[in-house]
């Protein structure tokens, strides 16, 4: 569950580079899909958490039954090449 978790923290980068004033900030972990399919949802769920803490994953974690159909589908992805 935590490789999910962490997974998702990826997903604000790119919400940071649009310059939007609620954007979350940059982040290095993840992969393309999460980052594609995970971005909306980290924003509406999880403003103002750093992407790479322990409170991102637990964001994500408390709001796994409300994110998007499309980013559940990334997380399990992810999971599933060993987080890559």
């Amino acid at each position: 569950m935590r490789t999910t978790l962490i997974a998702l923290g990826f997903a604000s980068s790119l919400v940071a580079s649009s310059g939007a004033a609620n954007a979350a900030p940059e982040t290095t972990r993840g992969n393309k899909d999460l980052k594609t399919y995970c971005s909306g949802d980290a924003v509406t769920f999880c403003t103002g958490n750093d992407p790479n803490s322990p409170e991102m994953d637990a964001c994500f974690q408390k709001n796994i039954d409300k994110i998007s159909e499309n980013c559940r589908r990334a997380i399990t992805a992810y999971k599933a090449g060993g987080g890559k």
